[in-house]
């Protein structure tokens, strides 16, 4: 996982700051299917815990009800994002928290959206359908 050139930090040591400039564009792992593409600030390759950036064209979103197999937590800092079931909305400056094992989705964004997600470990116990083995830079619990 750390040799993966879409991780931008593979192994942290001390301090590390990353401006939005500072992204590499061939970084970002896209789902056009969903109207989203995400980039992978650090990944734990002991844990499985990560931190990345979330962009959601207008209209894209999570297609189905899930579940993680760690704590979901993310921050809006731009555009208006739905869990729709509940209707939770995320809006600029709203945190999320999701527990593990908690179904929610499917989502919506109603406006292009940018938010930080964050898991405190591995995000699926099983590959989502919505992913394929390039996109699933986060192994499956196991």
């Amino acid at each position: 996982m750390s040799s993966d050139k879409r991780v931008h930090i593979a192994t942290p040591q001390g301090e590390v700051v990353v401006h939005m400039n500072d992204i590499d564009p061939a970084g970002w792992v896209e789902f056009p299917d969903i109207g989203l593409r995400q980039y992978f600030y650090w990944i734990s390759p002991e844990t499985g815990s990560s931190i990345a950036i979330l962009e959601f064209e207008k209209g894209g979103g999570i297609p189905n009800r899930h579940t993680h197999a760690s704590n979901q937590f993310m921050y809006c800092l731009e555009g208006r994002y739905e869990y729709t079931t509940h209707g939770v909305t995320l809006t600029p400056g709203s945190f999320y928290m999701n527990s593990k094992d908690n179904p929610h989705g499917p989502t919506i964004a109603h406006e292009k959206c940018r938010l930080i997600e964050i898991y405190d470990g591995p995000h699926y116990y099983e590959k989502p359908d919505y992913h394929t083995d390039d996109t699933m830079i986060v192994p499956a619990a196991g």
